[in-house]
Order: structure tokens, then sequence, then C-alpha cells
């Protein structure tokens, strides 16, 4: 159905997106989907070592108030600003 797509098709996407977006928004929005690549990549690498039962457990990690560990959210290289511990709700109804 879809044929192999060559050089005047490749063209003709890239000018309806600059038309649709605005070539000033488009590095902005290249931005945005490496940063949330990142993210989901380190994202799924620390759900994968969370299963890991052989990973190495940071000295003292912060808690959530019923013991269990939080989660430590990683940020992108260079970006020391943006890592924080997460405590997530287990009770969501209120007291």
């Amino acid at each position: 159905m879809f044929g192999k797509l060559g050089a005047p098709e490749i063209i003709l996407i890239l000018v309806v997106i600059i038309l649709l977006f605005g070539a000033k928004k488009l590095p902005d929005m290249a931005r945005s989907l490496g940063k949330s690549a990142r993210i989901l990549k380190s994202e799924a690498k620390a759900m994968k070592s969370e299963g890991n039962t052989h990973a190495a457990a940071p000295s003292d990690p912060p808690a959530h108030e019923d013991g269990q560990p939080a989660r430590t959210i990683q940020a992108a290289p260079g970006d020391v600003t943006s890592s924080r511990p997460v405590t997530e709700p287990t009770n969501t109804t209120k007291s």
C-alpha cells in the first residue's frame, strides 16, 4: 500500500510540518521531545533496576510515612536541578 518514500515525498512532508508549526517552534519541539525521551529511558531503567533483587540499595533513601522507600526521578545529564525524591501517595482518600 505504502511505497518507499523518496526525496520529493520527504521534502513535501517537511514543508507541510514547517507550515503547520512554524520554523520558530520546531527547535523547541525537538528539544522537548529529546528531553521526554531521556526521561522515559531513565524511568524504564529505574523500573528495571527496581525489579532486580541484586541491585545495591542506597544507604539512607527517603521514605514514605509507611516506611516504603521513595523513588527518585533521575535528571538528564548535566541537569542537576530536576533530580528529586518523589513521594507517591498510597491513600487517595482524605481523612
